[in-house]
């Protein structure tokens, strides 16, 4: 079909574009800023022109018209693509153009302002793109908030208010679980023996780690990164990043971990329908339900460790006079920290319901920019019982805003519920569990192939968990979870 050719001319811009980004995230030169800026710019609005042209339109319309029905994922494309063209047509090329350029300004002042723990250099730029997301949402459309436009371009088929009920309900179980989970473990007060624990030998034992549950390096590799992140270039080029302290070689590997199910999974999308729905992720949700599965559900599990703590110690000799149970207690520590990506299962959702909480006070504009510190600082108060010592660890210290992505954050929750019950579901099995619990986790990958990433997008995120595991998504198999590691 002619349409599929044109999706496919995009995505070869779109992947540039990732090329490119992936670059401004690890190599590029500080003085190349604005260069780039204006390179990104001209691809993003590049593609949305061709996205929204009288060719392209006009080509989805034939194919709508001459689709028998008859190939269900010829029907799915087509019915993403329709919905995503909807949006598009929505929004003027030049707002895309002038975004992108915003975005890659706002990222490097993001990054002079975490460095310099001042709010104040990246304020104008956060009202800037903020800006950016109220028009957006307005040309979109929305049925009770802005925030439910622009969550639909992160986690299809969804809504505000039901994120806003779900992460209640999860609330009211988290909150004393945590507080249990973090009283526990003062009183065990596990500790890691002390480093120095090698970069190259981080690196190394990262790479075994990463080979060993999946990861193609044949398709991929890992570099370094402020944010640990994972981009597509292409069908066969998965880039994964990380960050190393020299004190804790756990907090590279869980990064690791986590980045390499978000890469596994795009490797093992249907390499013949990349560009086309088919051949996409799903979400946001979705994808972020393949990191955690394979970082929480895996990674800190004991069975996991009772394979890889040799190892470990063989790379790092501090850990052979360490007993694997203590090494256990520390992976499994709870504790009330600042830091998102360094928050422990048990604490974790509490860090993206307040950045919900935030995006939708900013959106519905009952708060403004100039007092996200303060009010970031006021939550945190409330949830953690401390507030951030500056703006670098407190309301700077995520890159998602710099990027644009206001809405993102709920689906990191969404991926810790869907983690948990699709890996119940898989390990059900009872050839796939025994083979988990000896650290063989190639039957565990074939099962995500087979009932999650062979779909693509060609389902929405709800009706795909529903027929991986036999019901609609709930936090009742997340909550099992937490209470069993941390209770």
């Amino acid at each position: 079909m002619e349409i599929f050719e044109r999706v496919r001319q995009i995505s070869l811009i779109n992947t540039t574009a990732s090329t490119l980004s992936w670059d401004q995230e690890t190599y590029l030169p500080s003085k190349s800023a604005d260069y780039r800026a204006r390179q990104l710019s001209y691809l993003a609005a590049h593609a949305h022109t061709l996205s929204t042209s009288p060719g392209y339109l006009a080509d989805l319309k034939k194919a709508e018209d001459e689709n028998d029905g008859s190939d269900p994922t010829v029907t799915a494309n087509l019915r993403e693509l329709r919905r995503e063209s909807d949006r598009s047509i929505k929004i003027p090329t030049d707002l895309v153009a002038r975004e992108s350029a915003a975005q890659s300004a706002a990222h490097h002042a993001w990054i002079a302002a975490r460095k310099a723990a001042d709010y104040s250099i990246f304020q104008p730029h956060l009202q800037n793109l903020l800006d950016f997301a109220l028009e957006k949402a307005e040309l979109w459309g929305y049925t009770n908030e802005p925030y439910d436009a622009l969550l639909e371009g992160y986690e299809r088929a969804t809504s505000t208010a039901t994120i806003a009920a779900l992460f209640d309900d999860l609330l009211k179980d988290l909150a004393p679980l945590a507080t249990q989970a973090v009283n526990k473990t003062k009183a065990l007060s596990p500790r890691l023996p002390a480093g120095p624990y090698p970069i190259s030998q981080q690196q190394a034992f990262n790479a075994i780690v990463a080979e060993k549950i999946g990861f193609d390096f044949d398709a991929g590799r890992i570099d370094t990164t402020t944010h640990p992140f994972c981009t597509t270039l292409g069908p066969c080029d998965i880039r994964l990043t990380t960050r190393y302290e020299e004190s804790d070689f756990t907090s590279s590997l869980f990064g690791v971990m986590h980045e390499a199910g978000h890469g596994m999974y795009e490797q093992g999308l249907p390499a013949d329908d990349f560009g086309l729905p088919s051949g996409a992720a799903v979400s946001l949700g979705i994808h972020e339900s393949q990191s955690r599965l394979w970082e929480n559900q895996v990674g800190r599990s004991p069975e996991f460790w009772d394979h890889f703590y040799p190892i470990a110690q063989e790379h790092f000799p501090q850990l052979k006079d360490f007993p694997l149970e203590k090494f256990l207690q520390f992976i499994h520590r709870a504790e009330l920290s600042p830091i998102r990506v360094e928050a422990d299962e048990a604490t974790y959702d509490l860090h993206i319901i307040l950045r919900f909480q935030m995006e939708r006070m900013l959106l519905n504009k009952e708060i403004t920019v100039a007092q996200v510190p303060e009010k970031w600082s006021e939550l945190f108060q409330k949830s953690f019982g401390f507030a951030p010592e500056n703006d670098a660890v407190g309301c700077l210290q995520d890159i998602h805003w710099s990027m644009g992505g206001i809405g993102y954050f709920p689906t990191y929750t969404l991926g810790n519920i869907n983690a948990a019950q699709l890996f119940h579901a898989a390990t059900s099995d009872p050839v796939i569990g025994k083979a988990t619990n000896s650290a063989d986790y190639a039957p565990l990958l074939t099962w995500l192939r087979e009932n999650v990433h062979n779909h693509g997008a060609t389902h929405n995120p709800a009706t795909l968990v529903e027929m991986a595991t036999g019901s609609a998504p709930t936090t009742e198999h997340y909550l099992k979870h937490l209470s069993a590691r941390y209770i």
